[in-house]
């Protein structure tokens, strides 16, 4: 028979233990007091002496609490730091009582978060490249919204990646084993995208010499990506606002109510309350789009994110072409107004006319060469230096950088790499960068 077991939680153990501490001193002190005086004694000594020993039997029991609640941590605290993906100081077996141990367990913590963050997102998108904080944030958005039947309206620049996002969705939905159904309203003649998306029927038009199913027949109990939605006519902004809204459509040439089932997303390089306001989209077929939005980050964004998305790509290509370190400052100093699209064709043209295996700043085009500081004192790295080197070594030039121009403001630095001062504050410790000697400098 298996035996019944009650945890209690420690938030009601250590307050219980030390309220019964309290209790049980002041019971036997007034119990004490009171023997002494019926005794005609003085009650002080007797009451000294208890007091010294409760004293030295907290003490105790604190320490033995302490010490039972933070032993695993600081074991487990001692072997994360010595992971390759945790980047913490050395451990030192001697004790330093200078170290502050609150600072270091959620330095470890937050990295460790950090660390099942990005474990997280490679199990769930492996598609997606990406580790930024920006990124994990959008693809947990991503994965709370994917099981459920909510219109996604997907939100970025032109080669952000938005397909690959509603792809993303598609596969991790209730619907993923139903038809997953793309259309882009900016690549079809407007005169053709209404039978398009709700078919025709035989003789509905000159040339409809069958009848033709539309998107929307293809997609029932599945999914529909509407892409560049913004650019989608009036007159039919009406009738994808019915579907939505009635779950109905007439095909053209058709008399009939077609119900259908449909999951929508939705996603445009346009701002589409700007679109409202001008009169080119409908405001109520914004509102029933807008339901959950996700906003796509442009690449200058997530400049940490280059150095993979350059190794993804490199590692896809049929030659096998490596990048020197400068070659890969010049392209994350780069504003890259096309995003990942225009990253990926830079890579690709470079890789064609690359001597000797390496892209160097020689293969890159112009706007990427002219556009780097080259008194910007970076750092030129040997070529054969590991990746995850490499992108240590350009982070902490990178952070160097920014110290320099903000005079050694820690704040302001903040503002010109796109991170909190916590993150800042741990990778100046990380890199054992010496900001009062960039500060003095400045002066």
């Amino acid at each position: 028979m298996k035996q019944s077991r009650f945890y209690i939680s420690l938030y009601i153990i250590i307050p219980f233990i030390i309220t019964g501490l309290t209790i049980l001193a002041g019971i036997i002190s007034f119990r004490l007091t009171k023997y002494s005086m019926g005794q005609g004694a003085d009650p002080a000594q007797q009451v000294f002496w208890f007091i010294i020993i409760l004293a030295i039997l907290t003490f105790v029991i604190g320490f033995a609490l302490v010490r039972f609640i933070l032993k695993p941590v600081e074991q487990f605290v001692e072997k994360a730091v010595k992971l390759a993906s945790i980047s913490g100081a050395p451990v030192d077996r001697k004790k330093d009582w200078s170290v502050n141990k609150i600072e270091q367990f959620t330095s470890v913590f937050d990295q460790v978060t950090s660390v099942l963050s990005r474990m997280d997102a490679r199990h769930f998108f492996p598609e997606i490249i990406g580790e930024s904080l920006a990124m994990r944030g959008l693809l947990s958005l991503i994965k709370k919204v994917a099981p459920t039947d909510s219109t996604v309206l997907i939100l970025g620049e032109s080669g952000t990646g938005k397909e690959l996002v509603a792809t993303s969705i598609y596969e991790n939905c209730l619907r993923k084993n139903k038809p997953f159904i793309k259309l882009n309203c900016a690549a079809i003649p407007i005169e053709l995208l209404e039978s398009e998306l709700f078919g025709h029927e035989k003789g509905a038009f000159t040339g409809a010499t069958k009848f033709k199913p539309g998107k929307f027949d293809m997609a029932n109990t599945g999914t529909l990506f509407l892409d560049e939605i913004g650019d989608m006519p009036l007159n039919l902004q009406s009738k994808i606002l019915r579907v939505i809204q009635e779950k109905e459509f007439y095909r053209v040439g058709g008399s009939t109510t077609i119900k259908v089932d449909v999951r929508f997303i939705a996603s445009t390089n346009q701002n589409l309350e700007t679109l409202v306001q001008e009169g080119k989209f409908r405001e109520d077929l914004f509102y029933r789009l807008n339901v959950f939005t996700l906003h796509l980050p442009p690449l200058r964004e997530r400049k940490e994110d280059i150095p993979l998305l350059v190794d993804y790509f490199l590692q896809n290509l049929t030659k096998k072409v490596e990048i020197s370190s400068i070659a890969l400052q010049m392209i994350m100093a780069y504003t890259w107004p096309g995003n990942i699209r225009e990253l990926k064709n830079v890579i690709e043209s470079a890789a064609v006319i690359a001597e000797n295996g390496f892209i160097e700043p020689a293969q890159l085009p112009g706007q990427i060469t002219g556009a780097f500081n080259t008194d910007s004192k970076e750092v030129a790295l040997p070529v054969n230096l590991p990746l995850d080197e490499r992108i240590k070594e350009i982070e902490k030039s990178m952070i160097i950088e920014a110290l320099r121009k903000t005079g050694g403001v820690q704040v302001r630095a903040t503002e010109l790499l796109g991170i909190n001062q916590r993150s800042l504050w741990h990778r100046i410790k990380k890199h054992k960068i010496d900001v009062k000697s960039i500060k003095s400098h400045e002066i």
